[in-house]
Formats: structure tokens, sequence, C-alpha cells
């Protein structure tokens, strides 16, 4: 396959991945989204509407409110009267059944108390009796009616004036007559003889409740279509306040009607879609060197959808209002660990999603767009904690002030202001606090280093740090020489100047194993004399890959390790690589055992230590320091770096290079300036 082939299945490879990022992004956050395509406005009662003019797009009816209802509907029911079916022959049954167990009479009593008895007893029954159950419930209310039905004719009768089966009991005993032989009568066991005959209907009480409940109107007027409801800057009535929550509730049942595939969730795909797609169109076109490093494009789409998560599922289950979610961490972590614009365009990408959902959509986004601002700009650097702590505070205040001149742009009656969305501007700004113990975990995540751990790196109580300057002094000094160098190239040439000061510190920690052999840790005796060129080669080179060892071994970041394993790039160590060829020029040299294992410089900060590292060390065997024996050195040395080709694979530009060639020059020209000699006193 050409090589033209092989370009062309990478780039068509590429353009995929992009667009599965896209649809899987879009698939993950319309799949939370709140599913209402119902009105996105907020309604308050006695405030000025802040929306454009709102007519009706469709006739709806003017709901009663849910009070007035309620009232109607108490008022009904004071109006209702369950049926109850009388059933006669129950009190012809118990009465002949008195007659049949005491036909011989009463004992102790007269004959005549007999039909007393059982007249009372008719009369009872003739009034109503029911059963302790249905009796205790209606008679609560002492103004309940009931609708009586015996054979034909129905008849309403007050609660009050009907019997339970234990009330009936007692009041035979309420005649004069049989209440002074009470003692007498309780043996009897009357109570046999008394049970309810009003039963229940429960097909007709409903029927007749229903019928009542249909004739209460909750509608009690209709809006026509196109009737205009209200207009932008109209204080919202008690009148309007009841539209405007009618057309709500017509909105909402017309959309719970709907059957099949909904325009809404049609409607949020493509507006999602686009929005993703835009901000991988931005990577794509500056920023693409993010889509090859795994991390950066996991930790943009994925801070992304975490914020719109939670936002929908805050807005779908009516939590707290979106405002305490601190969507200024997006930009705080993106500006940190890449760029202001990347942080910028994800933060808007974000808050414009979200926005969709809410019901004050612009007042979101004009706040939201200026919390991300006021984070972008004060974290131009984050070089200390108190700079999350500081951010917070502007932030929280940037917020409140753009709420507030929304406020006032709206509503002119500074004593109607809302102070309820000013609470949750300071939760949300407590919240951003938590920025600082978040970063650590975003590090480990994607494999990010902050500034804030490359300047605790540099701490010299290190543990690393402490141990090589007790063990490699000389390599000490050198690290801490090359490291001002290159942190000075770093500002000069707009690279990340922390990050190589860190770098240049541990970049040649590997020496600690054996540091006897290294030029600047000896004392006069040079163990290279018994050694032969490859072995001393070999010994040198090992000083890398010991390095790498040490970095796991103490968990520094990768970045540190990418400055141990390419501050030689694929070099040779050329002092025993000649050596060797000079000793032996008929013989064919392996050049891997004199070739660092490399690999070359991918970044700009690894490029920027290698020449400091080259030139601070071959500084040191200078037989004079003079400007032009300092600048030959420095122009022979990158020269010769670059005619090697180790900045191939770094994204650094000659004018770059140039420019770290006069910082070289006239940093070493101060450390190695000529001292004056003091004169003696004469006596």
């Amino acid at each position: 396959m050409s090589s033209f082939n092989i370009k062309n299945d990478l780039q068509w490879r590429d353009i995929l991945t992009r667009i599965g990022l896209v649809l899987v992004t879009t698939a993950i956050i319309v799949w939370l989204m709140p599913r209402n395509s119902t009105t996105n406005f907020k309604i308050e009662r006695g405030k000025p509407w802040i929306y454009t003019e709102l007519s009706a797009p469709f006739d709806f009816p003017i709901y009663k409110s849910d009070d007035v209802v309620k009232a109607e509907r108490d008022s009904m029911m004071r109006q209702y009267e369950p049926y109850f079916i009388m059933n006669s022959e129950i009190a012809g049954k118990h009465i002949r059944q008195f007659y049949k167990d005491y036909n011989k009479g009463i004992p102790g009593l007269t004959d005549d108390y007999l039909s007393i008895v059982a007249n009372r007893l008719r009369e009872l029954y003739g009034k109503g009796i029911m059963n302790n159950t249905d009796f205790t419930r209606l008679h609560q209310d002492s103004s309940r009616m009931i609708r009586i039905i015996n054979g034909k004719d129905a008849a309403s009768a007050a609660v009050s004036d009907l019997y339970s089966v234990a009330s009936a009991y007692e009041q035979i005993f309420q005649d004069e007559s049989l209440a002074k032989h009470k003692d007498i009568l309780q043996k009897c066991n009357l109570n046999d003889y008394i049970s309810s005959n009003l039963t229940y209907d429960k097909e007709r009480s409903e029927a007749s409740l229903n019928e009542l409940r249909n004739s209460i109107a909750l509608a009690s007027g209709i809006v026509q279509r196109g009737q205009k409801i209200v207009d932008r800057g109209d204080i919202v009535d008690k009148k309007t306040y009841n539209i405007l929550m009618s057309y709500k509730k017509e909105t909402e049942r017309r959309e719970e009607g709907k059957k099949g595939l909904s325009l809404v969730i049609v409607g949020q795909v493509l507006y999602v879609m686009i929005l993703i797609a835009c901000f991988t169109i931005y990577l794509t076109l500056f920023r693409k060197d993010y889509f090859e490093k795994a991390r950066s494009t996991a930790m943009l789409y994925s801070l992304i959808v975490l914020f719109t998560v939670i936002a929908s599922l805050m807005v779908e289950h009516s939590v707290l209002h979106v405002y305490i979610v601190p969507f200024a961490m997006v930009p705080i972590f993106i500006r940190v660990f890449m760029d202001s614009r990347t942080a910028f365009m994800a933060h808007f990408t974000m808050i414009t999603i979200c926005a969709c959902i809410l019901q004050h959509p612009l007042e979101f986004i004009c706040v939201e767009t200026v919390a991300g601002l006021t984070a972008i700009f004060s974290l131009r650097e984050l070089s200390s904690r108190s700079q999350l702590f500081w951010t917070a505070v502007f932030v929280t205040f940037a917020s409140a002030l753009a709420n507030l001149s929304l406020e006032w742009i709206r509503n002119s009656d500074i004593l109607k202001l809302s102070l309820s969305e000013y609470n949750y501007i300071v939760i949300n700004g407590i919240l951003l606090f938590c920025s600082y113990p978040l970063l650590y975990l975003i590090e480990k995540t994607f494999g990010f280093t902050s500034n804030i751990t490359l300047i605790e790196l540099s701490d010299m109580n290190k543990t690393l740090l402490r141990k090589m300057s007790e063990v490699a002094p000389g390599t000490f000094q050198h690290s801490i020489q090359v490291g001002n160098l290159a942190a000075e190239i770093a500002n000069k040439i707009g690279a990340k100047s922390q990050l190589v000061r860190t770098g240049a510190l541990y970049h040649d920690i590997g020496k600690m194993m054996n540091p006897v052999y290294f030029t600047e840790n000896q004392s006069g005796v040079n163990p290279h004399e018994k050694l032969g060129a490859i072995d001393s080669a070999q010994m040198i080179i090992s000083h890398v890959t010991e390095g790498v060892k040490l970095a796991e071994k103490y968990n520094l970041p990768n970045t540190i390790k990418d400055f141990i394993s390419t501050h030689h790039g694929l070099g040779k160590t050329k002092f025993f690589y000649i050596q060797y060829k000079n000793t032996h020029p008929n013989e064919d040299v392996d050049e891997l055992l004199f070739t660092y294992p490399g690999p070359n410089p991918f970044t700009k900060e690894q490029a920027i230590l290698m020449m400091a590292d080259t030139v601070e060390a071959a500084s040191r065997s200078l037989p004079d320091y003079t400007e032009k024996t300092i600048r030959e050195l420095v122009n022979k040395l990158i020269d010769a770096q670059v005619a090697e080709g180790y900045f191939k694979d770094c994204p650094i530009t000659f004018r770059d290079i140039a420019y770290a060639k006069t910082v070289l020059i006239e940093k070493l020209k101060t450390i190695y300036h000529t001292r004056l000699s003091y004169p003696e006193l004469k006596k």
C-alpha cells in the first residue's frame, strides 16, 4: 500500500473517530435531558413579565385555581345525599319473633308491657336503623342528610334523626314507662330484636356523586387563538397569572397526549449535536494536538457531559436552583491543564446546551458566561492555592453583579428584587472552593500535572532532591543551573517555565546510582580510566534508565519521566564513541552501544531542557569565559542538535531556537563574568 493510501486511511479514521465522539456525547446528554417541551418561562405573580409578548397559539380554557375548585367542591359536597334502602320486612320479622319468645308475657311485668315494647321497636324501625360503621361515619357531620328509598318512594332524612344498632337499644329505655323497669327489661336481651334496616346503595350514591362533581365547571372562560395574553413589562396580576397557568397546564396536557417519537427529542438531538460538532470542529482546526492525547479529549468531553447531566437531573427532579451548580469549575480545570481559548469554548458549549432546558435561558447564559470568563482571566497561571480562593471570590462577585444588572434592566423597583438567586450564587461560590481538591482528582484520573504539583515537586526537601544533594552534590548544582537557564528560555518564548524548571531538577536523578562516574561529582579520581569505552558509555547511558526507574518508584508524574527519558534524546555518548572509533579504526562499531534510549524531545519544554542541559554542562570545560567563546559554544552545540534532527518531533520553531541561544549566551556571560582582582593594602 502506498504512503498516500496509508495517509488517506488515517485521515478517514480520524474523521470517523470524531464523528463517533460527537454522536456518543450527544446520545448521553440527550438521553438524560428532560423531555418537557412546554413553556420555559417563570411565572411570578405581582412582578413584571420579562419575556417578549405572549399570544395564545391555540384555544384553551381559563382554568379555575385549585383553591377555587376545592371551595366549590366542598360547597357542593354539602348538598350530596348518599342513598340508603330501607328493608321493611326486617321490622316485622323481629317484632314477630319478640311476640313468639314472650307469648306468656314478660316475667315480672304486666301483659300490657308486651305491646308497649313492640310499639317502641316499631317506632325505631320506622325512623331507620343503620349499622354502627355507617352511622359513625355519617354522624360526624350533624347537618348531613341522606336519601332513604322505601319501595317506590324516596325521602330525605337527617342523620341526626336516625339510629345505629347501639343507639336504638339505648333509645328503648328513654320511654318513661320502660325506663322504670330497665333492670327487668335488660334481662330480656332486647338487642337480639334490633338490627339495621338501612343498607347503603353504592351504585345510586356513586352516580349521584359523579353527577354533582361533573356539574362543577373547571374553567371560568376561554382564550381564543391569537389573543394577546401578556406583553413585556406588564405586571402579572391575579387574572393574568391565572391565564398563564392555564396556558401552561393546557400545553402540558396536550404534550402528554402525544404518541410515538416526539419532535422534542428530535429537536434536542439536533441542537446538542450542532453545539458538540462546533466544539469538535474548533478542536480540529485550532487544537488538533489534543486529539493526539486521549486524556485531553476524555477530560474535555467528560466535563461537558458531567455538568450538563447534573443540570438536566436537577431540572427533571426540581431538586434545587441550577445556579447552585459550579459550572465555572469547567473553565478552571481546562485553563489549568490546557489553555484559555479551549476553556472558554468548552464552557460556552456547555452552558448553551444547559440553557435549552431552563426557565431563564438568556439570564443563565449571561451570568454563567461572565462567571466563566472571570474564572479564566483570574487564572492566567496557577502557582498557589490562594489563587483558587480568589478565583471563587471573583466569580461569585461577577455572577452576582451580572444577575443584578439583568434584574435592573427588567425591574426598576429596587424593593422588588428577588434575593433567592443570590443565595444560590453564594453557595455556588462556596462550592468553587472544592476546585482545589478536585484538581488532584482530575490529575490522577486523566494523567495531567498542575503547576501546584510542579511547585510541590520543586521543594528541595523532597526525598529525591534531598538525597541527590547529599549523594551527588555536583549533579544537584548542575540541575539547579539547568533549571534556571531553561526557565528563562521558557519565559522568553512562551513555554511553561514551571514545568521545565521542575523537569530540570529531576532530569539527572539516575546519576545518584553511580555518582562518581560523572565528572561534576568527581574529586580527582576518574573510574572511567579503568573501564573500556563501551562499558563507560553504558555506565553513562544507564543514568537515563535508572532515572526512569527512580521516577516510577517515587510516583513522579509522567511529564517528569518524559524529561528524564528525552533530555539526551537518541544522541550518542560522543566522547566514548569517538574514543572507541579511534582505537578501533578498522572495526565496524555497533552504534546502539553508544546511543541513549530516547526518544527525542516531543514538546517545546523538553527541547528547551535538552539545549540548556547540553550548554550548561559543556560551558564548564571552557578554558576562558569571554563573550566570543560563550557565543561560539552555544551556537556550535545547538546548531549541531538541530542538524542531527533532535527537534523534528517537537513544536519548536527556528525563532524559538534563536531566542533560546540569546538567553543562554546572556545568562552564561552573567554566570561566568570576569571578576576584578582586589588590590592589596600597602603597609
